[in-house]
C-alpha cells in the first residue's frame, strides 16, 4: 500500500502582481516556507509556457530544477479554465470569454479550438515533467437546463452528453498516448458535477481509461451528496485530490440554491481547512484504505478568512491528516504461523485435502 503524498498547494487562487505571488519561483519559495512539498500549477503563461513545455524536454527539466532548489515538485498541471472552454453554452459566452487568449475572444469556434489545443499541449507537457495526472473541467452544454422546469424536451440531455463525448474523446486519446490521467473536477457549472453525470459521460467516451476524477469533497457538501460513499463507489477512478473544506447551513429562507446571495450569506459556502464541516479524518482513512497514490493538494477558497492565513494553516492540516500506511497488520505479533494442514485440523478436517471431495 502507498502513503498519500503531500501537502501540495494549488497556485491558482494565490497568483498576483506582487511578490511572493508574482512568479513561479517566488511562489515555490513561499510555498516551501509554509511546509508544502508540491505545487499544482494552473496553465497560465505567467507560470508556464505550455507550448514550449509540450515540445522541449530541456525547458521542463529546467522548470523542475528551479522548483527543486526550494524542495518543491509539481504535483499536477491544471487546465480548469481551458477545459471549461471545450464546451460553452451560448448563455455563458461573454462570461467565459475572458478565460481565453485575447486573439480568440468573441469567436466561439476559434476559442473552442484553442482550448482543445491547450489541453492537448498540457498532456504532452505533463509527460515531459514526469507527471501521471492532470486536472481540468469538462465544460457544459446542458447546465442551463439542470433544473427540469420548464420540462426538458426529450433527448436534450442525451444530445448534450453525446456532443460532450465527441469533443473530449480525441483529447482523451492524446492523454492515453502520453500516459497521463485526465482528472475531471466534478463542479457546479460543469456538465460533470456528480457521479450520475460522470457515469453518463463515461458511457459516451466508451469507458475511456484516462477519463478520471479529481476528488473535491467541498462541492459535494454544497449539493448535499454523500462524499464518503462517493469514495466507496469511485475510488478506482480518482487520480487527483483537492483538500478543500465547506459548510452547508440551511435556513428557513435559503437552501442549496442560495437565493442569488453572495458567498458570505449563502447557506452553502467554502471555508478554510478545519473551519467547515468536511470529515477529513474519514476521507484520509478511506483514501489510505483504497491505496490512493497521488497528492493531497490544498485548494484554498473561503468566504471569510484571508488567503495567506488559509495557506499557512493548510500545510500542517494536511500533513497531520496524511496516514502513513502500515507495512504489516497490527496483530502480526500474535500470528501463530500454522500451515494448511494445521488449519484443516483446526476445522476438524482430514489433513489430506483429497478426503474433502
Amino acid at each position: 500500500m502507498k502513503t498519500i503524498k503531500g501537502p501540495g498547494i494549488f497556485l491558482a487562487q494565490f497568483l498576483g502582481d506582487e511578490a511572493p505571488f508574482d512568479t513561479l519561483d517566488h511562489l515555490a519559495e513561499w510555498a516551501a516556507g509554509l511546509g508544502y512539498k508540491a505545487v499544482q500549477i494552473p496553465c497560465t503563461s505567467r507560470l508556464i509556457d505550455l507550448e514550449t513545455a509540450a515540445d522541449s524536454q530541456a525547458y521542463c527539466d529546467d522548470l523542475n530544477a528551479r522548483l527543486d532548489r526550494h524542495g518543491i515538485v509539481v504535483s499536477e498541471l491544471s487546465t480548469h479554465l481551458q477545459g471549461q472552454l471545450v464546451a460553452v453554452h451560448p448563455a455563458y459566452d461573454s462570461l467565459f470569454d475572458g478565460f481565453a487568449a485575447e486573439q480568440v475572444r468573441g469567436k466561439p469556434a476559434e476559442r473552442q479550438a484553442w482550448a482543445v489545443d491547450q489541453v492537448k499541449l498540457a498532456a504532452r507537457a505533463s509527460r515531459r515533467l514526469g507527471l501521471s495526472a492532470h486536472a481540468t473541467f469538462s465544460g457544459a452544454l446542458a447546465w442551463p437546463y439542470v433544473y427540469p422546469w420548464p420540462q426538458r424536451p426529450a433527448g436534450l440531455i442525451d444530445e448534450a452528453f453525446a456532443e460532450l463525448g465527441r469533443r473530449w474523446r480525441p483529447i482523451l486519446d492524446v492523454f492515453e498516448e502520453q500516459g497521463i490521467d485526465l482528472a475531471y473536477e466534478l463542479h457546479p457549472g460543469e456538465d460533470l458535477h456528480d457521479g450520475v453525470t460522470y457515469e453518463r459521460f463515461l458511457d459516451e467516451v466508451g469507458q475511456h481509461p484516462r477519463a478520471r476524477l479529481l476528488y473535491d469533497p467541498s462541492h459535494f457538501v454544497l449539493q448535499q451528496l454523500d462524499y464518503l460513499a462517493f469514495l466507496d463507489i469511485y475510488h478506482d477512478r480518482i487520480s487527483c485530490f483537492h483538500v478543500k473544506d465547506a459548510e452547508f447551513r440551511p435556513t428557513g429562507r435559503s437552501g442549496v440554491y442560495g437565493g442569488y446571495q453572495n458567498w458570505v450569506d449563502r447557506p452553502g459556502r467554502f471555508r478554510s481547512l478545519g473551519d467547515g464541516q468536511v470529515d477529513f479524518g474519514a476521507i484520509f482513512s478511506k483514501m489510505a484504505a483504497y491505496d490512493f497514490p497521488g497528492w493531497a493538494v490544498l485548494e484554498w477558497e473561503c468566504a471569510l478568512k484571508h488567503p495567506e492565513d488559509g495557506a499557512r494553516e493548510g500545510a500542517p492540516f494536511i500533513r497531520d491528516h496524511i496516514i502513513r500506511v502500515t507495512p504489516h497488520a497490527f496483530d502480526d505479533f500474535a500470528a501463530s504461523g500454522v500451515d494448511r494442514a494445521a488449519n484443516r485440523r483446526l476445522l476438524g478436517l482430514s489433513p489430506d485435502s483429497d478426503d474433502a471431495r
